[in-house]
């Protein structure tokens, strides 16, 4: 043998015996046996918390939602109903006089308590990949949440797309908690 080889031999043996002195000697030492307890009993917990939160979460379904809300003594639990009415349309777009007069017949007469509207500019990516830009109106709503009130929101919603000739009107809702 070499000397190069000799001492080859010799690195590989004490990096060999390093390497074993960091194998704990025995496997069951102390505080072994509780922190594998410790580890299992969270994993436990853990799994048991989400097979349970799968099971208590309610059910959420698209226009007619059920879930529990605490508003509090002084509020009532509502639903904001939000729209989104594009103003463009096959010939030309919807006047300001329009939508007044849409306003008034239409959504007024379904919810006379009051409402709010504001002007907006939208956009989406159409089929072709480009991206279009339109105005748009967006009308919120606040009532009750009742099959007869969602009704009401779907006679407005196709009002509007039979007198303007739109393919849509984008429709969203959420819980709200109003004060008296």
């Amino acid at each position: 043998m070499s000397t190069c080889d000799v001492t080859r031999i010799m690195s590989v043996h004490r990096q060999a015996v390093v390497n074993i002195h960091l194998i704990p000697r025995n496997l069951f030492e102390e505080g072994y046996e509780m922190r594998t307890w410790m580890a299992t009993a969270g994993v436990l917990c853990f799994t048991a918390g989400v097979l349970a939160g799968g099971r208590w979460q309610a059910p959420v379904g698209a226009q007619g939602f059920s879930a529990v809300m605490e508003c509090g003594a002084t509020s009532a639990a509502q639903v904001r109903t939000t729209l989104y009415f594009g103003m463009a349309r096959p010939k030309g777009s919807v006047s300001e006089l329009e939508w007044q007069i849409f306003l008034r017949d239409e959504v007024t007469k379904r919810f006379p308590d009051g409402l709010t509207v504001w002007g907006a500019e939208g956009q989406w990516r159409t089929p072709a990949g480009s991206i279009d830009h339109e105005q748009a109106k967006v009308l919120l709503l606040v009532h009750t949440d009742t099959a007869a009130a969602r009704q009401l929101v779907q006679g407005v919603i196709e009002a509007y797309r039979k007198a303007f000739e739109q393919e849509s009107v984008l429709w969203e809702s959420a819980r709200v908690c109003v004060a008296a």
